[in-house]
């Protein structure tokens, strides 16, 4: 009985735990959800580029992000530690801000000097739609995906004694 009870114990704190895993790739599917439909209105709206667009809609999405993520991905609604894991949220979302940028940049370079750009017209529509600008976004986006789960397993979600070292430090 004892060793059933240590195996689950395992099981629930391993990285890559089944039920987190597939709970974030929703969350995180949402807020991919909601960062591209921020990024073609600002494409369309203010006439930024892919890259340009990258920035302002994942601020704009953050928000979605920390409550899904809080509430559902990682089951954390009731540590009463929301203002500790919302500094280590916005820490890790900087962070993996710039593993996405940095991926959309290489994505966009390569294949602006190996391939014709692909596009698709909506049907009884004017909007056009970048597929080559649109898979170079996914792919940056599964970059921070990855840094994303990474860190708010290891660091956002769990007590690791930071938060209390840098209020010390700032004081």
């Amino acid at each position: 009985m004892k060793r059933s009870v240590a195996v689950s114990a395992d099981s629930t704190s391993k990285f890559l735990n089944r039920k987190d895993l597939i709970a974030y790739f929703l969350v995180a599917g949402t807020g991919a959800a909601v960062q591209l439909v921020c990024s073609s209105l600002l494409q369309d709206w203010f006439d930024l580029s892919l890259t340009q667009s990258v920035w302002p809609s994942y601020i704009l999405s953050f928000g979605v992000g920390f409550v899904l993520t809080k509430f559902f991905a990682f089951d954390a609604r009731r540590t009463n530690q929301t203002r500790r894991e919302m500094v280590k949220f916005v820490m890790v979302a900087i962070f993996s801000g710039f593993v996405m940028d940095l991926a959309v940049r290489f994505a966009v370079m390569v294949t602006e000097s190996n391939f014709d750009p692909l596009e698709y017209q909506i049907p009884y529509s004017k909007k056009v739609v970048d597929i080559t600008g649109l898979a170079c976004y996914v792919f940056g986006m599964g970059c921070s995906f990855v840094s994303n789960y990474t860190l708010h397993k290891t660091f956002t979600f769990k007590s690791t004694g930071f938060y209390d070292r840098l209020k010390s430090f700032i004081k």
